[in-house]
């Protein structure tokens, strides 16, 4: 698996321009094999893009300590971004040159925590919908025994880059 290249600062993200001269599925599969630099939340909440194919985006990752919460287990905030990574990556993968999108919004459900000792987890997003307009998705975190540990569902607003 190819290391991440990580973004050190806001002079090494793409451009508009770059961004709206690819595909969706170009971009997320180019940070994927190091072409382009993976944002700096995956660093700092220690995930990493895994697999690319259109409408479906893989993210591995495992809790830190750094994202803990006061009751001693990953933060639901680190199962949001992770989900609203891959969902919205996913939906990313389907657009066509010169589309992007946002998250409109996104919910989640948290099944079973998750800690540093647990073995990381598969963050996989699937795209329900992808519209002119609006794209949907969702999400399921899973573990390496088969066992969930958290779901979502996304909505997303496409627009012209």
């Amino acid at each position: 698996m190819t290391e991440p290249r990580f973004t050190t600062g806001p002079e090494d993200l793409l451009t508009p321009a770059d961004l709206a001269g690819m595909s969706g599925f170009d971009f997320i599969d180019g940070i994927r094999t190091g072409k382009y630099p993976a944002p700096p939340i995956a660093k700092t909440l220690n995930f990493r893009l895994t697999d690319v194919a259109e409408g479906r985006v893989v993210f591995a990752g495992a809790p830190e300590f750094a994202a803990y919460n006061p009751l001693g287990g990953a933060h639901g905030g680190w199962f949001g971004t992770l989900l609203d990574s891959c969902m919205a990556c996913a939906v990313q993968t389907t657009l066509p040159k010169g589309r992007g999108y946002t998250t409109i919004e996104y919910k989640i459900t948290i099944l079973r925590p998750a800690f540093t000792h647990t073995p990381p987890l598969r963050a996989i997003g699937t795209v329900v919908s992808s519209g002119r307009r609006v794209a949907t998705a969702t999400g399921e975190m899973i573990g390496e025994d088969g066992k969930v540990y958290a779901t979502g569902s996304t909505t997303c607003l496409v627009f012209d880059l």
